[in-house]
């Protein structure tokens, strides 16, 4: 499989709303257009990878200090560990997580779009 990350960015319409475009054994690649703040929430069973391919992004920390990233940065929120992203301009991102990883772990938000969702144009066939 060949996919050009500028290409696979311009298909995503919506901020904050995780696009699967690989697989790597259990783990998903995905990719989001981060603007604005999203929500509090955690992930109680798995770590959760920020790749910032464009822009910058915070991530604020209940019981840490922020961690402010920019294009080429990486960060790991650990499993269990509540955290908010905020992105004040558009930011592209790149997460890698276990593919059942839920996009707001127990927290329910309008819009949130299931494992299923993010990677259906996978198995569609179109990119």
């Amino acid at each position: 499989m060949i996919s050009n990350i500028d290409r696979e960015f311009a298909q995503i319409k919506d901020y904050w709303s995780p696009r699967v475009v690989a697989d790597v054994n259990d783990q998903s690649v995905k990719l989001a257009k981060l603007k604005g703040e999203f929500v509090w929430h955690d992930h109680q069973d798995e770590d959760e990878l920020f790749f910032i391919v464009r822009g910058s992004l915070t991530i604020r920390y209940r019981d840490r200090d922020d961690v402010v990233l920019n294009a080429g940065d990486m960060h790991v929120v650990p499993k269990g560990v509540q955290h908010n992203p905020l992105a004040q301009e558009e930011c592209w991102v790149m997460l890698f997580e276990p593919a059942e990883t839920k996009h707001t772990g127990e927290v329910v938000v309008e819009g949130t779009r299931t494992a299923a969702q993010q990677r259906a144009h996978l198995s569609s066939g179109t990119a």
